[in-house]
């Protein structure tokens, strides 16, 4: 799963179960750890301020300029000015998990508060945590028992709350997406390990939502809290999500294991179906002439073409005098192409249609939004992220996490 261009922002070991961890257990999980080249950070929930408000901080590479202490913040009170400041004693510590500790992020029932652990904009700048620009890799890692729910882990995910609903009316700071690279719980396969980045920080495809993500093809399950605690203890999870620029692709991964998941009836999906139409607008401004659904003002940025050079498998779906029609899969596109008979005897393609779309590994040729200051970026934040929303339903998030 690891690649030595890959940045680690996030670790955890990948052990499938284990009993109460000893000490020593702990320790040598955590020398694993803080050994991996490429680290940048790891929250174990053991390592803290030595003194005043005692947060909890990474462990980092030595010489880094810091340890990434942790804030505990209330966004819809940072946003919309209402409901109770968030503390620690929102996090309650489990004093168990794969490095001896963890804490736990509930689904809150008050609609006013959604309560998270972040490192400020302001605090992770131009810093290793920063990972930003074209030819950047990445690797979040998150250990986690899953509760319920299918939304953030962990990751520089600024939604935005510049978007028109009734979820925005009211809301004091008005702020536009400034999305990075983050690592969720499912979103749309809930309990997939759900690898997110942008290259814009707001929307894809001309949706409203950033929309390049993938799916792992095994699912967490959720788990009762009130399991006793042996079956709680063989619950935790390995979530990970890997963006390699070498062969743009973003890839999830559960208990390290990656998995091959395709999306088909692509039409019907209501978010999907926006990266289908961006394949088809890439395609037909290739072909001469102005096609009879070609939108010429769709932008060409967004067009969403992964390569097509080889096909995996070709099947012919019927053949007639003069026509033949085959299905072509591709290693993250599956068409089904039209071709017609010349005068030679050769055939030529005369159109095709986008049947499936790869979601793991998802085809990503761009490189990380890099904010252009400090007040424009988001935070870096573990449990929920900073979103237009402060319905319950958006962010049913019950977890337990042990090793970010």
């Amino acid at each position: 799963m690891s690649r030595r261009d890959i940045v680690i922002v996030l670790w955890a070991t990948c052990l499938l179960s284990f009993a109460r961890v000893r000490a020593d257990e702990a320790q040598t999980r955590r020398d694993v750890v803080t050994n991996t080249p490429g680290l940048v950070a790891f929250w174990d929930f053991q390592k803290r301020e030595s003194e005043g408000e005692r947060r909890f901080t990474a462990h980092v590479p030595q010489g880094s300029a810091t340890d990434y202490p942790l804030d505990a913040s209330n966004y819809v009170r940072d946003y919309w000015g209402e409901g109770r400041e968030a503390t620690y004693s929102d996090f309650p510590l489990l004093n168990d998990g794969p490095f001896g500790q963890a804490i736990r992020i509930r689904d809150e029932t008050d609609p006013s508060f959604r309560p998270f652990l972040l490192v400020p904009r302001s605090r992770i700048h131009d810093t290793p945590l920063d990972i930003k620009g074209q030819d950047k890799s990445v690797t979040v890692v998150v250990w986690a028992i899953r509760e319920s729910g299918n939304h953030a882990l962990a990751g520089i995910w600024h939604e935005g709350t510049d978007l028109k609903s009734a979820a925005t009316t009211g809301k004091l700071k008005v702020e536009r997406g400034q999305r990075q690279y983050a690592l969720f719980a499912g979103l749309n396969k809930p309990g997939s390990a759900c690898g997110h980045v942008s290259e814009n920080g707001a929307s894809s495809f001309l949706n409203k939502y950033a929309l390049h993500k993938c799916n792992s093809l095994p699912v967490a399950p959720a788990v009762s809290a009130e399991l006793p605690a042996n079956e709680l203890a063989t619950s935790w999870q390995c979530f990970a999500m890997t963006l390699d620029h070498n062969n743009d692709e973003l890839t999830g991964w559960l208990n390290g294991v990656s998995g091959d998941r395709w999306l088909e009836h692509l039409e019907a999906d209501s978010l999907i179906s926006y990266a289908r139409n961006a394949y088809m607008q890439g395609y037909f401004h290739r072909v001469d002439g102005k096609q009879a659904d070609e939108d010429e003002s769709f932008p060409a940025d967004q067009y969403y073409n992964p390569p097509e050079k080889e096909p995996v498998s070709v099947e012919v779906l019927r053949q007639s005098k003069g026509e033949r029609v085959e299905m072509r899969e591709y290693r993250y596109t599956k068409v089904k192409v039209t071709l017609r008979e010349n005068v030679d005897g050769a055939y030529s393609e005369v159109g095709r249609d986008l049947i499936a779309l790869r979601l793991n590994p998802w085809w990503y040729p761009h490189g990380i939004y890099s904010p252009k200051d400090a007040e424009s970026g988001g935070p870096f934040t573990i449990g929920r992220v900073y979103s237009q929303c402060t319905q319950r339903w958006f962010y049913r998030v019950d977890w337990r996490s042990s090793g970010v």
